[in-house]
């Protein structure tokens, strides 16, 4: 295998799994809510005041975090600037993610020395053993997306949504 068809075959793995999983913003009180509220809504203020550019709107004209390009910082904003009370600061709580590492595509994990995790994580959530053998720590993990794309095997995923409190 070519080096170029195995970095592409990565790559388009990661996408499909993406598009699986549709991970909202922090601070709604039901999935239920998002269909009730965000359907009539024409401007998008989530999108627009999201400092971090990582709210995209779905077909159906419901919010989704796009970890393409950034993570969540937990600012508010999106909450604040909601219109029809779907996303409400009192409803703030974990991103509804769960991040994982896959070891098979890490390069860490493959004896090639790569911190691209580590330095963007703001929690201090993924914890090495040594040079090599990152872990997500779920206990100070946010699922805030910072690692996701940074990683430059991709080697860090979406592996589930997890349920709503």
């Amino acid at each position: 295998m070519e080096r170029r068809e195995l970095f592409s075959s990565l790559f388009s793995s990661k996408k499909k799994e993406e598009k699986e999983i549709i991970t909202r913003p922090p601070y709604f009180d039901g999935e239920d809510s998002f269909y009730k509220g965000c359907v009539d809504c024409e401007n998008t203020p989530c999108v627009t005041f999201c400092e971090e550019n990582i709210i995209v709107i779905l077909d159906d004209k419901t919010p989704k975090l796009d970890f393409s390009s950034g993570g969540c910082t937990y600012c508010d904003e999106c909450a604040k600037a909601c219109c029809n009370d779907v996303l409400k600061i009192e409803n703030k709580k974990q991103i509804n993610t769960s991040i994982e590492i896959d070891i098979s595509k890490c390069l860490s994990w493959n004896q090639t020395m790569c911190f691209s995790c580590k330095d963007p994580c703001l929690d201090d959530a993924i914890v090495f053993f040594g040079m090599f053998k990152p872990i997500i720590d779920e206990e100070l993990c946010t699922n805030c997306g910072f690692c996701v794309n940074v990683c430059p095997s991709n080697a860090i995923y979406i592996k589930k949504v997890q349920k709503d409190d």
